[in-house]
This record gives structure tokens, sequence and C-alpha cells, in this order.
């Protein structure tokens, strides 16, 4: 198991957009922090928008492996934006 200790730094609550912001704390595998924010045009068209500014934690064995957490992170950004489409993205590879 990970541990990823984080904190919720800011929280978007519109009609139109919602999400929320997280700082890591130490003991995380990275440093920075991530933004994950949904939102709904006029049309009814949905997109996510994740920013991200993360780096390599300032101390820890997770260090030397900052570029394969990276990889790590597009993996999983991909599977966000599949659970957008309709029915989770299921038939899409």
């Amino acid at each position: 198991m990970v541990r990823e200790p984080v904190r919720v730094v800011a929280v978007v609550d519109t009609p139109d957009r919602c999400g929320f912001a997280y700082g890591t704390l130490p003991g995380h595998p990275v440093s920075g922090e991530e933004a994950f924010i949904v939102h709904r045009s006029p049309d009814g068209t949905v997109a996510l928008t994740i920013r991200s500014l993360t780096g390599a934690a300032p101390h820890g064995w997770w260090r030397p492996v900052f570029p394969v957490l990276l990889v790590a992170q597009q993996v999983f950004r991909r599977r966000y934006l599949r659970a957008l489409l309709p029915g989770g993205g299921a038939d899409v590879e």
C-alpha cells in the first residue's frame, strides 16, 4: 500500500464547474499540487481540466523513481478522461 498524504487546498462548486485541488504533504511520493475541475458548457458538453505542478519529493526513496511516477500519472489521467465518455469509456482503449 502506498501512502499519499494530501490536503485539499481549494474547492470549486458552481452550477457549471465543480472540483477540487490538493497539495501533497510530507511522505507523499511527489511534491506539488494537482487540480481536477469538471466543466459543463451551456450546450451540455462536459470537459475535465487537470492541472498539475509536480516535482520529485524532497526526501525519501521515491525521489529516484520520479520519472516512473510521471508515466504512472499519465496513465491515470487517461483513465480519468475515459471515465467521462458515455458508458464510462468501456469501449475505448
